[in-house]
């Protein structure tokens, strides 16, 4: 099993729910288990009554469990405030409040929260030897995608910025310093040093992304969803990332043959259809649908939870980590 698991899905499909039982059953198999939740409603607080931020704490009454919550807003800011911090270091003061606005624009356009959730998401998992296996509760499948989609294209941004810088240095400088001098300045020039920290961090988020980690699609047995889920497959095949599996959550119960009435009419109906759709879901899709789970009628949480982790059918198997 690969050290990095992510749930992925449309929203409201209850990816919370499914990544916070696989922790548990990983944690129950003995492994370290970091739970990493990028939702902005919090709810993985809310499935383990307990307090999260953006700083790994042990899980109540769970072993070997722990859980952070990364908040979007929060790190769009950070992100803001790291790239202003670069820049200021690395331009004459004349531009600094110019170069400052223009950073506050971008941060405010579409693109801006994956940009800065992705650099989170790296640094999460470089920054994991501790942990035997690290389970996303992702956003939904739409932003996610775009969020795994950034390496290739970026690494190709980089390098093109970088050999432009360079050869920019290098012809400023030679002019004005000599030939030996530029190179030197090549070397020390923080523009090009810092573009190629970005490229490293963005090869190995590629490499991890396809080498080490796991992409699981939970889904309902709706039509949307279903539709939705072709096109997240597609997408993530086309990336060339490993799909495990398929997750069917809230499916109706079947109600028992001696219960009557207008709900239990409404009850059996929908159980048909959803059966109907769960074997269309089977047939359909090639990867194997590993986990089909019913719908619960309060929040899943405490015994709830222990319900769902034992219908979830995923390995746990994993080597500790390397000393």
């Amino acid at each position: 099993m690969h050290k990095f698991v992510f749930f992925g899905g449309k929203g409201g499909v209850g990816k919370t729910t499914v990544s916070s039982a696989y922790g548990v059953k990983c944690a129950r198999d003995g492994l370290k288990t970091l739970l990493v939740s990028t939702d902005p409603a919090h709810s993985t607080s809310d499935v383990f009554d307990q307090q999260f931020d953006d700083d790994p704490k042990a899980v109540a009454g769970y072993d070997d469990l722990w859980a952070m919550e990364l908040d979007p807003d929060e790190e769009v800011q950070r992100h803001m405030l790291e790239i202003k911090q670069a820049m200021s270091d690395q331009v004459s003061p004349s531009i600094v409040n110019e170069i400052e606005n223009q950073i506050e624009l971008a941060h405010r356009t579409p693109g801006a929260y994956e940009a800065a959730m992705f650099d989170r998401f790296i640094d999460v998992m470089k920054h994991s030897e501790e942990y035997d296996r690290v389970v996303f509760d992702t956003s939904p499948t739409g932003g996610t995608l775009r969020l795994l989609a950034l390496p290739e294209f970026l690494e190709s941004w980089i390098d093109r910025l970088t050999a432009k810088r360079k050869e920019s240095v290098d012809l400023f400088e030679k002019a004005a310093i000599g030939d030996k001098e530029a190179r030197q300045k090549l070397r020390d020039d923080p523009i090009i040093n810092r573009l190629s920290e970005r490229k490293e961090m963005f090869e190995f988020a590629g490499r991890t992304l396809r080498e080490e980690a796991a992409f699981y699609i939970v889904l309902n047995p709706d039509e949307l969803s279903i539709e939705e889920t072709h096109r997240a497959l597609d997408d993530l095949t086309e990336a060339g990332l490993t799909v495990g599996g398929l997750v069917v959550n809230k499916v109706a119960p079947e109600p028992d043959d001696d219960e009557t009435g207008k709900g239990a009419t409404y009850l059996r109906e929908r159980h048909r259809t959803e059966q109907q759709r769960l074997e269309r879901i089977r047939t359909e899709f090639e990867q194997p649908v590993v986990a089909v789970i019913e719908q619960r009628v309060s929040e899943v949480k405490g015994d709830l939870l222990s319900e769902v982790t034992d219908e979830l059918g995923i390995d746990t198997e994993a080597s500790p980590p390397q000393a």
